[in-house]
């Protein structure tokens, strides 16, 4: 088969490694535009951008595929089947159209549940104790197309949004190299995921890590594992942000107030914050202007630090 390609950050590289390496034909790699970042605003290229340039494969970046020079150029690449991984665009009818074998999307959830942008952060903060990636065909609405595969896989306690999309992209790729020649030789029929069941998510915000401590320890112990890496969970302490990295919801540790800051003695756990029910014991913080720290690190720095509200 031959392959155009649609993707942008670290959860699209191994699919397009995967294809590259077991003989399809990637006539193209479309990818977002290069981005500007930090304070010297200099140009990042996407993940899927690095990798195709270490692969050696044509790679095309337009700012939006509604343009009828760049479907022309889409359409001249003659692929069989385009394959998108979290391109960061919605590809419109007139691109829909071009493969014989349509437009194949690897998405992190078991469709109809978590559709959008954000469907591994849901299933962390919903304690779901399984999510999975389907393979599907895009059609007109968002991740509304009917399903050709799915795979499931368990959300362990330690597992936090970047390290559960690892896992997603991997199990992805595999489920892809599947899919592809089954669906090549028509032994595939696409199942309709049934609306009146779906779910959705919205694109996440900075502001959602702003820890409302008034939350249950558990509620807020899903926020810091399904924002991590980004936004990130935060907590303001003496005008400066501190960073939520590691935590455990602790059950029996007493009542107190919201935000209060509490000793503990439970593992790698040496103090706790108060929540609207329980403690979330810390794990691991990082104080504005400062390195990564273990909770013992950090209260060893900090002796004034026990028995202050956090915000």
């Amino acid at each position: 088969m031959k392959i155009v390609f649609m993707g942008t950050p670290e959860f699209a590289v191994r699919p397009l490694e995967s294809l590259a390496g077991n003989g399809y034909e990637v006539a193209a790699v479309y990818t977002q535009p290069d981005k500007a970042v930090g304070r010297g605003r200099v140009l990042e290229e996407s993940p899927v951008k690095k990798m195709a340039l270490q692969l050696g494969l044509p790679i095309l970046q337009p700012t939006n595929l509604k343009s009828p020079e760049v479907q022309a150029q889409l359409a001249e690449l003659k692929p069989d089947a385009i394959v998108v991984a979290a391109f960061g665009q919605i590809l419109p009818p007139a691109v829909l159209v071009i493969p014989p074998y349509g437009c194949i999307n690897i998405h992190p959830s078991l469709l109809p549940r978590f559709r959008g942008t954000a469907p591994v952060p849901a299933a962390i903060l919903s304690g779901d104790k399984f999510t999975g990636v389907s393979i599907m065909l895009l059609d007109k609405g968002v991740d509304t197309g009917p399903v050709l595969a799915r795979t499931q896989v368990p959300i362990l306690p330690e597992d936090t949004a970047g390290s559960l999309m690892e896992k997603l992209a991997r199990i992805g790729a595999q489920l892809l190299l599947d899919v592809l020649p089954r669906w090549y030789r028509k032994e595939l029929k696409p199942q309709p995921q049934g609306d009146a069941v779906a779910t959705y998510t919205k694109m996440l915000t900075k502001e959602v890590g702003e820890i409302d401590w008034h939350l249950t320890a558990v509620e807020i112990w899903r926020r810091v594992r399904a924002y991590q890496p980004w936004p990130g969970c935060c907590a303001r302490w003496q005008g400066k942000q501190l960073k939520i990295l590691e935590a455990v919801p602790m059950a029996g540790e007493g009542v107190t107030e919201p935000g209060r800051v509490v000793t503990v003695a439970k593992g790698p756990t040496v103090f706790g914050i108060g929540t609207g029910d329980g403690v979330l014991g810390i794990v691991k913080v990082q104080l504005e202007g400062k390195k990564v720290m273990t909770s013992g690190e950090f209260l060893r720095g900090q002796r004034n630090f026990v028995g202050a509200v956090l915000h």
